[in-house]
């Protein structure tokens, strides 16, 4: 395996806050960049999200060592005086300028692509916003709760029939964005190879939460006729459905119409395959609920154990219903390097997420903890050209931050 990475020596400048452009560098500095996080000096809000309901709590801040592992951190105030000449040192260096600022705020900085690309004709300028950039709410600021989930389609969707919408899973939104505002990274990126020239690239919560709900989406725009919201007593297709076990273990299942027959004979009920009720599709799905109900009660005679044994016997796909609790055992986890070793977090926070993809033969950069706000600032700094007293001017000018200790791995 070699120690080659894909990114080694791209050079990343990650201005952006929260999860979604974070979560891209990350990806980035998984493969080799070398990536620095830019915050105000007062630090991101995304630090102390450890102790904001209904995030889970913990002491320690496993969400910021999630999202900015593997980076460099400098603290910087963008309104400062002094700070326009940071900000253009830190372009003129880049290969990648990641930004999520709303646009009004951002034109007040200087910092949309007309105001940086001058300094930096190679630039790939990522640029995230909430719903796009155009339109009569391009300007708005938005979650991937807001955005992605609720203005997408997805919230609507994902609930049981009579519940009203539910609250999301925070930063799963986040999390898939990122994956496609690293994927139109890489694709500034090879333009740039094949053109020489740099790129503005971007995506949005909106744009990704419609292609995560596409199927319905794609539905809608073609006057299919969509189906209620599920009930599982009363489900379009009880092959496809929420089932429990005699020891109240909730599994999916997804039996495609090759295996219907192997279910019947699995849950001793081969009658239902001559069942008049079931004979034909009209008529099953007529009989819906009652198959359904017949499902219910043979899955509720044996726990799970025996159920997954039969499953897989007959090669019949089902999914466990797990808790976090339970999917960070799941052997499969650590086998896949989807779960790693987090270095330097100390107490609790010795593991960590892995990006969702892997080249076969390249070994991925060590994960290491986020770094403590302005911890590299002055570092950083040397490295862009400034000399030691025009940073002790800009730290008297508020422009940056003096770095905080680093405190003790326990």
């Amino acid at each position: 395996m070699t120690t080659d990475n894909i990114f080694s020596g791209l050079k990343v400048v990650d201005l952006a806050s929260f999860i979604a452009g974070p979560a891209a560098a990350v990806i980035l500095s998984d493969f080799g960049a070398d990536v620095i996080k830019v915050e105000p000096p007062k630090g991101e809000l995304w630090r102390i999200a450890n102790k904001i309901p209904p995030q889970p709590i913990a002491p320690e801040p496993y969400q910021w060592h999630l999202n900015n592992r593997n980076k460099r951190g400098v603290a910087l105030d963008l309104k400062a005086p002094g700070a326009a000449k940071i900000l253009r040192r830190l372009v003129e260096w880049a290969d990648v300028l990641i930004v999520n600022t709303p646009h009004p705020a951002r034109k007040k900085l200087g910092l949309e692509y007309e105001d940086v690309a001058p300094w930096n004709l190679r630039l790939i300028y990522a640029d995230l916003t909430g719903f796009g950039e155009k339109g009569p709410d391009a300007s708005l600021p938005g979650f991937d709760i807001t955005a992605y989930w609720a203005r997408s389609g997805l919230l609507s969707l994902t609930r049981d029939a009579g519940a009203p919408p539910t609250w999301p899973l925070s930063g799963s939104g986040d999390h898939a964005t990122a994956v496609g505002l690293f994927s139109a990274i890489v694709m500034g990126l090879y333009r740039r190879e094949r053109t020489g020239k740099g790129s503005y690239v971007t995506t949005s919560l909106l744009a990704e939460g419609i292609w995560a709900a596409g199927v319905s989406i794609q539905g809608a725009l073609s006057g299919a006729k969509l189906f209620g919201l599920h009930d599982r007593k009363n489900p379009p297709n009880p092959a496809m459905n929420v089932y429990q076990s005699a020891d109240d273990h909730w599994f999916v299942l997804l039996v495609t119409p090759d295996k219907q027959a192997a279910l019947a004979n699995a849950i001793g009920r081969a009658d239902l395959l001559t069942d008049p009720r079931f004979s034909d599709p009209a008529k099953a799905a007529a009989n819906a609920a009652a198959l359904a109900g017949i499902l219910d009660e043979a899955f509720a005679t044996q726990p799970m154990a025996h159920w997954r044994e039969v499953f897989e016997q007959a090669h019949i796909t089902f999914g466990d219903v797990k808790a976090p609790a339970d999917v960070i055992n799941d052997p499969q986890l650590r086998a896949n390097d989807i779960v790693v070793p987090l270095e330097g977090a100390g107490n609790k926070v010795t593991s960590t997420i892995s990006s969702p993809m892997q080249v076969h033969g390249l070994a991925k950069v060590p994960a290491k903890r986020a770094p403590e706000l302005g911890e590299h600032t002055d570092e950083v700094l040397r490295e862009l050209g400034f000399a030691s007293a025009e940073i002790e001017d800009l730290r008297a000018a508020g422009a940056v931050a003096a770095p905080r200790p680093i405190p003790a791995v326990a």
